[in-house]
């Protein structure tokens, strides 16, 4: 996967990345209120050897001060210091339990031990600090003065800094905790987009069909919710859609130059795709370049053409197949193009597959002028054969796949049917593409949508 696959799948699951990382905070947020608050107090004490007349003195005394403290920082760790901070404070707490809240440390070439305690409160975490330190100076002082000495040893630990009640906790840290739920929720937003991104087998874009298949993909139409609503009859494409329509158009007239398709099957993967309605798009924009197009309606099984257009639906291809009426009875023209017929399906028979792979249906579409463009509506290809067996007899299909809907595994087997009976596969249309994710300024075309040039734009080329 490139860097722009990244992003693509970033930006489609956007919204869940960025609600995985609130709730990451949130849920932080909330950890931290069924912590409890622990407050830290500091005090330190400081070991002096006398006082000094001299500047030699001070330095002698200077020195033993700092060779005592190293081992003063390990009497102060002790449960003998525990149990006399224990007895001052009269309280219940064992000496282990006392030296696991207490913390003493010597900075580096001082003479100083700097002692950090917690509580359950300020005034807790105070008194313990308080305490913990005349237990300190306590035992030193036993230690450097042992009964039965001569007199006092020089040496001494005495008090520096008194403790403080402290403002706030120092545990939990909310910032903290917050900070890193953010952190946890976001990668976890991550690795969920990149893991349905591999589970999702949905195709999105033409990249992804082409990279999954080897055909081509001959156009993206976008999605034109107007014509959803009201239908394709109803509603003049915008812009955008009509110009998606016309590149079909042109790549369909192109792909083979030497031997360009004339009968052309437009189908789909499953119902819904929107086969019907392109096919309708389609046949009008060739009428508009000046062609002879006939757009017959092959499904046979839920016809739809001459509902969506609005023509007379009773009377129409299976007619002719069954030899009722002559084709040229049959074809009921549409648009003001004066180039455009539709073929409607006529009544519904019971046997559509043998009807379509019958040779009256090949000689009924081979009887057309040479100079006329032929698009056949089929049913889909999953759900049924008809599409599959016409495609043999005609020059190829148009596949119409649903952007966001369709799957990989519905389009390999789409096209698995065609290849069985040795179908021609002209190529694959995405439909049905969010605006946001197809690239406008493919085709050269930057109009926006609601600015001047855009409107003018969709008035002459409607």
């Amino acid at each position: 996967m490139e860097l722009q696959d990244y992003l693509r799948i970033f930006r489609a699951h956007w919204l869940a990345i960025g609600l995985i990382t609130v709730l990451g905070a949130v849920l932080a947020f909330g950890w931290t209120y069924t912590q409890p608050k622990v407050y830290t107090a500091n005090g330190s004490a400081m070991v002096t050897a006398g006082s000094s007349n001299s500047p030699t003195e001070a330095m002698i005394g200077n020195q033993v001060a700092l060779s005592r403290v190293t081992s003063y920082l390990d009497i102060a760790r002790s449960r003998l210091v525990a149990e006399h901070a224990r007895q001052t404070l009269g309280i219940s707490t064992s000496p282990d339990s006392l030296v696991g809240r207490v913390s003493v440390s010597n900075p580096a070439d001082s003479a100083v031990l700097r002692v950090s305690a917690t509580g359950a409160s300020p005034q807790e975490a105070k008194d313990l600090v308080e305490a913990w330190i005349g237990g300190m100076t306590a035992v030193v002082h036993d230690i450097e003065n042992p009964a039965g000495a001569a007199g006092d040893s020089i040496v001494q630990l005495q008090t520096l800094d008194s403790a403080v009640l402290p403002g706030a906790p120092s545990s939990p840290n909310v910032k903290l905790a917050v900070a890193l739920g953010l952190l946890v929720g976001f990668a976890l937003g991550v690795t969920y987009a990149l893991i349905r991104s591999a589970l999702d087998k949905r195709l999105r874009n033409a990249a992804s069909i082409e990279r999954e298949f080897d055909t081509a993909v001959l156009g993206t139409i976008p999605l034109d919710t107007a014509i959803a609503k009201k239908g394709v009859a109803a509603v003049q494409p915008d812009f955008h859609t009509a110009e998606s329509v016309r590149q079909l158009r042109t790549n369909l007239r192109f792909m083979d130059v030497d031997n360009p398709p004339r009968i052309v099957v437009v189908t789909s993967c499953l119902p819904g795709d929107g086969k019907s309605t392109l096919a309708i798009q389609l046949a009008s924009a060739i009428a508009e370049s000046g062609q002879r197009v006939v757009l017959v309606d092959a499904d046979l099984r839920r016809p739809s053409l001459a509902q969506y257009l609005g023509l007379v639906p009773d009377a129409g291809l299976t007619d002719v197949l069954v030899g009722r009426a002559a084709l040229t009875e049959m074809l009921q023209p549409y648009g003001d193009t004066g180039n455009l017929w539709v073929l409607a399906a006529g009544m519904i028979p019971p046997n559509p597959s043998e009807l379509l792979g019958s040779d009256a249906m090949r000689a009924t579409l081979r009887s057309l002028p040479e100079d006329t463009f032929v698009l056949v509506d089929t049913p889909p290809l999953l759900p049924v054969t008809d599409a599959a067996i016409l495609t043999a007899r005609t020059d190829g299909a148009l596949v119409v796949t649903r952007a966001g809907r369709t799957t990989i595994d519905q389009l390999d087997k789409a096209l698995l049917n065609l290849d069985r009976v040795k179908g021609r596969a002209l190529g694959v249309i995405l439909n049905g593409v969010t605006r946001g994710a197809r690239n406008e300024s493919y085709y050269g075309y930057e109009y926006r949508y609601d600015s001047p040039a855009g409107a003018q734009a969709r008035g002459k080329k409607a």
